[in-house]
C-alpha cells in the first residue's frame, strides 16, 4: 500500500465518473497485483492518446489529455455500437480509457470509424485509508423513505444516436413549459455528463443518472439491480419534488440490459408509457410493435427520422403520433402526451394543459 499524497490527488484529471466519491476519501493506492470489479477507482497514468483525446471533469469541463498525466477513473464494462466493446480485465495490467466520462477497460473490439481507444496505465486502486477500496456502488444516493413516485415516460430506442436524449429533453421542456416540476434520468449507459446537462438545461427540477445509482457503466450489470438502482432514482426524484419523470434507456432494443428491461414487468410497473426514437421508419414501427407486444403504452414516436417529412410519413404505419422537436417541446402538445396515461395520480385539469397528481 502507498499513501496517496493529496497533492498528487488533487493534481490529477478526476473524471465525471468518479463525481460522488469525495475527494477527501482517496488517500492511499493499492498497487498491482490484484483484480479489479465493476466500479473500483484506479489512479492511472496516460500512455498514448487515441480515440479520446479529453476526459470529463466532475465539473463536465472536457480537460485535454497529454501522455504521462494522471487521471482518475473508474473500471467498467462498455457496450457502444459506434465506438467500442470493453471488459473490466482480471489484472491491472495496461489497458484503456473507453469513455470520455472516465471508463477504465480492456477494450476488445471497435467501430472501423473510431480510432484505437487511448492506452493508460493502472497505477493502483484508489482505497480509503483503511485500505478499502472505493467504489462508485458505494456512494449511491441514498435510499429514500417509500413514498407514492409520480408517473415516469419512458424514452426508447433502436440504438446509440438515434435522437432518445433529444427526445427526452424535449418532452422535459415541454412539460416544465406546461406547468410541471419535471424529474429527469437516465437509468442505463455508460458514465458522461452530456445527457444530464441536456436534462438540467431542459428545465428538469431533478436530474441523476445511472451514476447517482452505484453504477459507472451498467453493462453486464444483473437487471434485479438496475430496476433496483432506477426505482432509487426515481424515489430520489420524487423527494425532490418532481410531479412526473422522464427516464431514458441507452442503446436499443437488441442491447442486451435494454432488452431485458424492456421485457422486466417490475421495471414495467415502475412506467406509465414510452416514447420511441428511431432513425428511421422501419425501425421505429418495428420498435413499437416490440414494446406493445410486451405490453408496453407507446404513447409517440421521435427521433432523427422526424427530421425528414417522408419518414415521418411512413412511420405513421405504427399508428401513433409522430413527434418533433418541436411537437414534444410544445407545452399543449407535451401535456397531452402525459394526459392520456392511465395512472390513478394523473389528473388532468379541466380547461388547461396542466396536470395535477392525486395520492389514491
Amino acid at each position: 500500500m502507498e499513501i496517496l499524497d493529496s497533492a498528487r490527488i488533487a493534481k490529477a484529471k478526476r473524471a465525471f465518473t468518479t463525481r460522488r466519491i469525495p475527494v477527501e476519501r482517496m488517500q492511499m493506492l493499492l498497487p498491482p497485483p490484484t483484480e479489479p470489479k465493476a466500479g473500483d477507482l484506479v489512479l492511472a497514468r496516460i500512455e498514448a492518446l487515441g480515440h479520446h483525446k479529453a476526459v470529463e471533469l466532475l465539473s463536465g469541463r472536457k480537460a485535454a489529455l497529454a501522455t504521462t498525466d494522471e487521471i482518475v477513473l473508474a473500471y467498467g464494462n462498455r457496450y457502444a455500437p459506434d465506438q467500442f466493446e470493453a471488459i473490466v480485465p482480471r489484472d491491472l495490467g495496461p489497458c484503456h480509457m473507453v469513455a470520455a466520462g472516465g471508463v477504465a477497460s480492456r477494450a476488445t473490439a471497435w467501430h472501423d470509424k473510431t480510432m484505437f481507444p487511448t492506452a493508460i496505465v493502472p497505477l493502483g486502486l484508489v482505497t480509503d485509508l483503511s485500505g478499502r477500496v472505493l467504489n462508485v456502488a458505494d456512494f449511491a444516493v441514498a435510499p429514500q423513505p417509500a413514498r407514492l413516485t409520480p408517473p415516469a415516460i419512458v424514452i426508447y430506442g433502436t440504438s446509440m444516436n438515434s435522437g432518445k436524449t433529444t427526445t427526452a429533453a424535449s418532452l422535459v421542456q415541454g412539460l416544465v413549459k406546461a406547468g410541471f416540476a419535471v424529474g429527469a434520468a437516465k437509468v442505463t449507459g455508460t458514465g458522461a455528463g452530456n445527457d444530464l446537462w441536456a436534462m438540467v438545461d431542459a428545465g428538469a427540477c431533478a436530474a441523476l443518472d445511472f451514476t447517482d445509482a452505484g453504477f459507472a457503466t451498467t453493462y453486464l450489470a444483473p437487471i434485479d439491480a438496475l430496476v433496483q438502482g432506477a426505482q432509487e432514482l426515481l424515489n430520489s426524484l420524487a423527494a425532490a419534488g418532481a410531479e412526473i419523470t422522464v427516464l431514458e434507456v441507452a442503446d436499443g432494443l437488441f442491447q442486451p440490459e435494454t432488452a431485458a428491461l424492456s421485457k422486466s414487468l417490475e421495471f414495467r410497473k415502475l412506467t406509465s408509457g414510452v416514447l420511441f426514437a428511431a432513425g428511421d421508419a422501419m425501425g421505429a414501427v418495428a420498435g413499437c410493435e416490440w414494446l406493445r407486444d410486451l405490453g408496453h403504452d407507446v404513447l409517440g414516436i421521435s427521433g432523427l427520422l422526424t427530421r425528414s417529412p417522408l419518414a415521418r410519413r411512413e412511420a405513421g404505419v405504427a399508428n401513433v403520433p409522430v413527434y418533433g422537436v418541436e411537437e414534444l417541446s410544445d407545452p399543449a402538445t407535451a401535456a397531452s402526451i402525459v394526459s392520456g396515461i392511465s395512472k390513478p395520480r394523473l389528473m388532468v385539469i379541466a380547461g388547461g394543459a396542466q396536470c395535477a397528481f392525486q395520492e389514491s
